[in-house]
This record gives C-alpha cells, sequence and structure tokens, in this order.
C-alpha cells in the first residue's frame, strides 16, 4: 500500500458535507454584508446578507460576531471560488414553519414585531417566516391607516397555514374581541343601576356620547348630560375627557349613563327659591305665541305667560323679548308636584305703581 501524500491525509481527517446538510461552525470573520464560519471542512463556509436575514441592508456586524456558534444549511458545497454556500434564514424558516404549524394545530398565542406595512395588511416574522395579517384581521374597529403598528409588537394567532402555497395568515382580531368580551362580562358582573363609575370619553355625536368604562362602552344621552339643556354634545364634551357618571340603566350589554345625579337634582330647593312672592332672575330660554320660556338655573324652566309680560297689551312675546335675554319677574305660581312655575313682570309693575303714584302727589 502507498502512503498518502500530507494533502490525502489532511482531506482525509475533514468531514465530508453535501447540498441541503445542516452544518455548524463558528464565525471566524464577520463583515457588513457576509460571514464567514469554519465548519470543519476543507473550506470555510460563507453566509451572505441575503441569506442571513430577509432584513434589507442589514448590517450584520451588528448582529454577529467572531467566535458566535451558527447552525446553516449548505446550498453550494462549492460557490465556484472555493467557498461553501450556506444559508442561514432558510434553516431558520424551516424551524420557523415547524413552529407556527405547531401554534396553528395548539391555537396558540404568538408576539411578533411587525415587519412590514402592507397596503392589505401587516407582516410579521416568526423565526425567519413571514407571516401575513389581513387588515381586516388587524384591530376590531376599522382601521385605514395601520402605519402605527410598524416595528410594534403585537399578538395573534394563525388561522391558516399552508407553507407550499407560502399562505401563512394571523388573525389579531379575534383575541381583541375575546380581551373585550372578558372585560365587558367582568364589568357587567361588578356595576348596577345606581352607581357612580368612571370613564373616559371615547366618541361624540349628535345624540350624545359614548364613555369607554373600561371593559364596555356606556352611551350618555344628550338628555341625560345636563339637569339644563344641552343643545351640542360637542361644545360640552371632547373626546378624552376624564368623567364621572351615573349608571342609570342597564339591558343586556347596554349601558345608559347619566350625569343628573339625585343629589344636584335642582328642584330638591326650588321650592324655598321660587317660592311665590319671590322676585327671581332668569334668561328668556324659547318663545311660543303664548309665551316665553325662562331658564331660572339649568332643570329648572319658568312660563312667563304673554299676558303678564307687562301692564300694555303685547300681541307676542317676540315683540318685546328676545332669546337669550335677562329679565326679572316675580313668581306667581309654583307647583313642585308638576314642576311648573309661573313668572309675572307685570306683578311687579303693580307693585311699583302705587309707590311712584305715592311719590308724584
Amino acid at each position: 500500500m502507498s502512503e498518502m501524500s500530507f494533502e490525502q491525509l489532511l482531506e482525509a481527517s475533514l468531514k465530508t458535507i453535501r447540498t441541503g446538510e445542516v452544518v455548524e461552525g463558528t464565525v471566524i470573520d464577520v463583515k457588513e454584508d457576509e460571514i464567514i464560519l469554519n465548519i470543519g471542512y476543507k473550506a470555510d463556509g460563507i453566509i451572505t446578507r441575503n441569506e442571513y436575514s430577509n432584513t434589507p441592508n442589514l448590517d450584520l456586524t451588528q448582529v454577529v460576531h467572531v467566535g458566535d456558534t451558527l447552525q446553516a444549511k449548505v446550498l453550494k458545497v462549492n460557490d465556484g471560488e472555493g467557498q461553501v454556500l450556506l444559508t442561514y434564514k432558510r434553516l431558520a424558516a424551516e424551524k420557523g414553519n415547524k413552529r407556527l404549524e405547531e401554534a396553528y394545530e395548539n391555537h396558540e398565542v404568538l408576539t411578533a414585531k411587525v415587519a412590514q406595512v402592507l397596503d392589505g395588511g401587516l407582516s410579521v416574522v416568526v423565526e425567519e417566516t413571514r407571516v401575513f395579517i389581513p387588515a381586516s384581521l388587524v384591530s376590531d374597529v376599522y382601521e385605514k391607516n395601520l402605519s402605527k403598528y410598524d416595528g410594534q409588537e403585537i399578538s395573534f394567532v394563525i388561522t391558516e397555514f399552508n407553507p407550499r402555497k407560502r399562505r401563512i395568515i394571523g388573525d389579531r382580531k379575534q383575541l381583541l374581541v375575546a380581551e373585550k368580551a372578558q372585560k365587558q362580562k367582568e364589568l357587567l358582573e361588578k356595576i348596577s343601576v345606581g352607581m357612580t363609575v368612571e370613564g373616559k370619553v371615547k366618541n361624540i355625536t349628535d345624540f350624545g356620547a359614548f364613555i369607554d368604562l373600561g371593559g364596555a362602552d356606556g352611551l350618555l344621552h344628550i338628555s341625560e348630560m345636563s339637569w339644563g339643556r344641552v343643545d351640542n354634545p360637542k361644545k360640552f364634551l371632547k373626546v378624552g375627557d376624564d368623567i364621572k357618571v351615573l349608571i342609570k340603566d342597564i339591558q343586556g350589554d347596554k349601558i345608559a349613563l347619566s350625569l343628573k345625579f339625585p343629589e344636584t337634582n335642582p328642584w330638591l330647593t326650588a321650592a324655598e327659591k321660587y317660592a311665590v312672592g319671590n322676585i327671581v332672575e332668569g334668561k328668556v330660554a324659547r318663545m311660543t305665541d303664548f309665551g316665553a320660556f325662562v331658564e331660572l338655573e339649568p332643570g329648572v324652566d319658568a312660563l312667563l305667560h304673554v299676558s303678564q309680560i307687562s301692564r300694555e297689551h303685547v300681541e307676542k312675546p317676540s315683540d318685546v323679548l328676545s332669546v337669550g335675554q335677562m329679565i326679572t319677574a316675580k313668581v306667581v305660581d309654583f307647583n313642585e308636584a308638576d314642576r311648573k312655575i309661573s313668572l309675572s313682570i307685570k306683578a311687579m309693575e303693580n307693585t311699583e305703581k302705587p309707590a311712584q303714584e305715592e311719590t308724584e302727589e
């Protein structure tokens, strides 16, 4: 038997590798766009930037360091320059596919950072495997602009897994729906009619405002915003305002709210303030042909009949009064049961007349 040359002995001592094989090596050099590995073979292994990650323009020196140990898959035993071409990302993607398949089968909740915002949804990467979350499954409410999610960590479940067609679909919406349902259930179990709770103004419409109670939204109708008249909820409240509200009614998952707290009801002290004979001030709130309604305070209106406006004949209240005008009048009738108060300016004139006549004499 002939003796083997040194080169032959060295080559025989090194392992053999083949395309598709998974190898492990030690990083011996890192550049911005490639990694060189000692894989125990006669040639070093090379991982280019494109074969390390899907992240564009990634600086490999920031993520890999000399001495690190990496596993990679052989793409070519000889890349044409005597080196072994390796891929890190494809091996990671295979592991990622397996990880996602397990998550899909077990209905596991995953968390990953949004890698890209697309026209139709979001792309997230789990162990170098891309998952697409359609725009309709990103949130439980319609969101026109998804850019706020860029770079955010979000949770989702895999609802479709078909790696052959490169179709792996994630769903964030169902987690939000389930979370809201649980919070709503917990909230409804601890609140009851008559309670005062804290909330935040979430949305304002022409007919009222929706208040986030921390688990469910309640409706604060325009008629329940004040004991007085509210013409425009948007002038009364602002989105984001913190607010204390009264639970007025609960019907299933519908919660009716109010700011008309019983202890602040102006009619509690109205009998004393507006007793017959008292002189009061008020603002003309609205007018009809038969008289003017005067707001004495929010929630307490009184009628100034056209016949009680003046000793002189008045055809229509609008001939001598205007909405928003402040007037002084005497209370001539008070009906607490029906919450009706009648005023008279003429009665004040009748009271003042004798004194004027006496002066003239």
